[in-house]
């Protein structure tokens, strides 16, 4: 069951709830207006063997993220191919996509487990805010992206200008063991934890956080990730308007 925390933010596992089936796919949606997000939202997109139906949104932004397993006790294929506009692309797990809106995507999974995505949406506010000229390919690996130092933990920007979209950032981090101290962004903010464990915290209000957690901050909201583990908490995380992690209000 979701955990509501001070200001609306709201933690949730990846597969609560029920899941929507078409076809091949299934999805679990974790943060969207019906649970309280002005724009952003977050799914699960888990897709079984063969190829699936042809996805679009009109009027949106997505950006996905190919998940590794996390260490629990379902297992998942790390490879498989998307289709963005009828140009196949191979990809692996740690891997970001952006998908300009209207265009059309499809997943071709040849393994005998699922694949498994989170999908980020965001409508656009101004079509100005979406580039015609891709810079690189919307296929991003993590470990080809550099890791940027903030105070004592790193992140590594995904999607960005850079790809084509001005108005949404993913990018994952990386949180050391300990607390840091409470502040808020001028922007909503989803996050999905990969590994590790901690405690998600809004003003006074917290809750335990793991691999699979899906949280939903509002715009303003006090908060912080505490790592309360003896290793690194990564994380998946997607602003909207688009900004930089390294840039905090505190609190």
């Amino acid at each position: 069951m979701a955990i509501i925390l001070a200001g609306g933010c709201r933690v949730s596992e990846m597969n609560e709830g029920p899941a929507t089936v078409s076809r091949t796919l299934k999805i679990w949606s974790q943060v969207s207006r019906a649970t309280g997000a002005k724009a952003i939202s977050l799914r699960i997109l888990e897709f079984a063997q063969g190829r699936s139906q042809v996805l679009q949104n009109a009027d949106a932004d997505e950006v996905l993220y190919f998940l590794e397993n996390l260490g629990q006790a379902q297992s998942w294929s790390n490879y498989c191919t998307i289709n963005i506009d009828h140009e196949p692309f191979e990809v692996n797990s740690q891997t970001g996509i952006y998908i300009k809106p209207s265009q059309n995507f499809s997943i071709e999974n040849m393994n005998d487990k699922p694949v498994v995505f989170v999908s980020c949406q965001c409508p656009v506010i101004d079509e100005n805010q979406i580039s015609d000229e891709l810079q690189v390919a919307p296929i991003i690996r993590l470990n080809d992206r550099s890791a940027l130092p903030t105070a004592d933990r790193w992140y590594r920007v995904l999607v960005d200008d850079e790809v084509g979209s001005r108005q949404v950032t993913q990018f994952v981090g990386s949180i050391p063991p300990g607390r840091a101290p409470d502040h808020f962004h001028h922007y909503e903010e989803v996050l999905f934890i990969l590994k590790g464990t901690g405690r998600m915290w809004a003003d006074q209000t917290h809750t335990e956080i793991g691999p699979g957690s899906c949280v939903y901050l509002p715009q303003g909201q006090v908060h912080c990730v505490e790592n309360t583990g003896t290793s690194e908490l990564r994380l998946l995380g997607v602003f909207y308007p688009a900004g930089s992690p390294a840039v905090r209000y505190d609190a």
